[in-house]
């Protein structure tokens, strides 16, 4: 009976309900805890182990590499897979070292058995290093040449190898400016100019005069681009100028570029300070640099970017219909049974699986609406498309349309709650209905509408299946904005977080390389949305407090 009683009193109910909120709270924490302990620790320089590895065989190896994960398996599973263990083993604790050094190994990890690791230490001489190629190094410093002369050995080695790395680093980043500054203005002028001669000459208006100009207009960027191109041979000649020499485990020598180094590290010497200053940077150079090695290292800025860009676009376009068409329904239209199933299409729209309006945004937007308008402004172009493929402005349409009903929804019951009392005593006071909408009701249901805006653009910035068919890509060559004219690019296509993820975790060729990225740019993206739902919430919240004496 009191069990009956307590249940009808309301309060297991009510317990029930917190524990269940507590439940999910902890499960969230737990899933943002994983992904950013996972991902924010890839960037803390980790000391470098050196040890000697028996195998079964009786052969011994120096093994040189940042320990990177450890397993417990059992014996029986092992035995299975083709390994020989002794009969009284039961579990097998392993490790997987990051040994580097792909170029020579073939591999970036190498599985052995913690129980035949022997002499383990951290000597403070290693070197590691993060390439633009083929992944981390690790190694002994012995010689620094310049010219293939040894100019540095020794202690004085180190000091010399990260000068020429700054150099370099500096030599190739004027390089990249020119490639996509300079270099990028003349293509595209250049292919302007092409598309010009086509178009008139489709048009049947290319005169002598016209080909005239346009010769001396492209022999202009040619000899501006020949200038560029012995600068440029300069450049890289002198970024070719010197190289390093590392002692490996095994006693060999191998000699490196510095112009194919990023930088240059000793971490088991470093102090937590200067980890910490490594860490950081680290850190800015994923968030602001180009992605390297099929997008499994580098940075994320262009994935930022045009994520960024993309769902600023689909704000614009979003917004206006939403709310116009909330309007609409709310306002204008007859409240009978057009409207009511005007209603439950938008309703219904809201659940449609997004790779739909991927194949919808792909058909109609990029094939029908894109192909029109390169055969009626673009015919200069063909076969090429311009608008007729998938990019930046077909990608930033299907989201709005993919994210409209919850714009409208949002609106509509924002209007719904504005008391009647209002609206009549405006139209009594002489105003007439579209000022009564714009001064009275608009601004009462601003709550509401930038709630519902601000969760579309938060839904936008992690949708991944439709922007696979109309506009994202693994690498976009040049960003969809520059300082070539019309600037902003709507044809271009673009990187994205969410396929960023998906493409390094699923496609990658070196996934467990990649794996910490995975959880890095999953962090950096949760980060986006959570921000975007909590900036819903509090500007909900104030403009309801701004309003507040209005309802009352």
């Amino acid at each position: 009976m009191k069990l009956r009683e307590y249940f009808k009193s309301g309060d297991a109910w009510v317990w029930l309900n917190a524990g269940t909120v507590a439940i999910s709270l902890i499960m969230v924490v737990g899933i943002l805890g994983l992904i950013a302990v996972r991902g924010l620790s890839h960037f803390w320089p980790a000391d470098v182990m050196q040890a000697t590895y028996t195998d079964f065989d009786g052969s011994k190896t120096v093994i040189v590499g940042e320990l990177y994960d450890e397993r417990i398996d059992t014996a029986q599973r092992l035995r299975e897979a083709g390994v020989e263990l002794p009969k009284e083993v039961e579990t097998v604790t392993r490790y997987s070292i990051k040994v580097g050094n792909r170029d020579i190994t073939g591999a970036d990890f190498k599985w052995v058995f913690a129980d035949r690791l022997a002499d383990v230490g951290y000597p403070e001489d290693i070197v590691a290093l993060e390439r633009y190629e083929w992944g981390a190094f690790f190694g002994r410093l012995k010689d620094v040449k310049e010219s293939g002369t040894v100019v540095a050995s020794g202690e004085n080695a180190w000091d010399a190898l990260n000068a020429r790395i700054e150099r370099s680093n500096g030599l190739l980043a004027e390089i990249v400016g020119i490639e996509k500054g300079e270099v990028g203005r003349i293509n595209y002028g250049l292919e302007k100019l092409r598309l010009e001669e086509k178009r008139l000459a489709l048009a049947g208006q290319l005169t002598d005069a016209d080909r005239a100009r346009i010769a001396d207009a492209r022999a202009a960027l040619e000899k501006e681009y020949d200038g560029l191109r012995q600068r440029l041979e300069k450049l890289s000649a002198e970024t070719d100028r010197d190289s390093a020499v590392f002692v490996l485990a095994d006693g060999s020598e191998k000699e490196i570029p510095v112009n194919k180094m990023v930088h240059a590290i000793k971490p088991n010497a470093m102090s937590v300070f200067g980890k910490l200053g490594a860490y950081f940077h680290n850190l800015w150079s994923f968030l602001s640099g180009d992605p390297r090695e099929a997008n499994t290292e580098g940075g994320v800025f262009p994935a930022i970017f045009g994520t960024v860009l993309m769902v600023l676009m689909m704000t614009v376009i979003v917004t206006p219909l939403g709310v116009i068409a909330a309007i609409y329904l709310r306002e204008y239209a007859s409240q009978g049974i057009v409207t009511q199933v005007v209603r439950i299409a938008v309703n219904n729209l809201a659940g449609v699986p997004s790779i739909v309006y991927g194949v919808f945004g792909l058909g109609f937007f990029v094939y029908f609406l894109g192909g029109n308008i390169d055969r009626l402004f673009y015919p200069e172009s063909s076969p090429a498309p311009v608008f007729g493929t998938p990019g930046l402005l077909w990608a930033s349409i299907t989201l709005a349309l993919l994210t409209l009903p919850v714009v409208i929804v949002a609106t509509e019951e924002g209007l719904a709650r504005i008391p009647r009392a209002l609206k009549e005593g405006s139209l009594a006071l002489g105003a007439t209905k579209a000022e009564t909408l714009w001064r009275v009701v608009l601004p009462m249901a601003t709550p509401s509408i930038m709630t519902g805006v601000i969760l579309a653009i938060a839904r936008a910035a992690g949708e991944v299946a439709p922007l696979m068919l109309v506009g994202v890509v693994k690498l976009a060559p040049t960003l969809p904005l520059d300082m070539n004219a019309p600037f902003l690019h709507l044809e271009r296509k673009f990187m994205h977080l969410g396929f960023h993820i998906y493409d390094v975790g699923f496609q990658s060729p070196n996934v467990e390389a990649a794996r910490p990225l995975v959880y890095a740019t999953a962090f950096l993206l949760v980060l986006v949305v959570a921000a975007l739902n909590l900036s819903a919430v509090g500007l909900r919240n104030r403009l309801r407090e701004k309003y507040k004496a209005l309802e009352s």
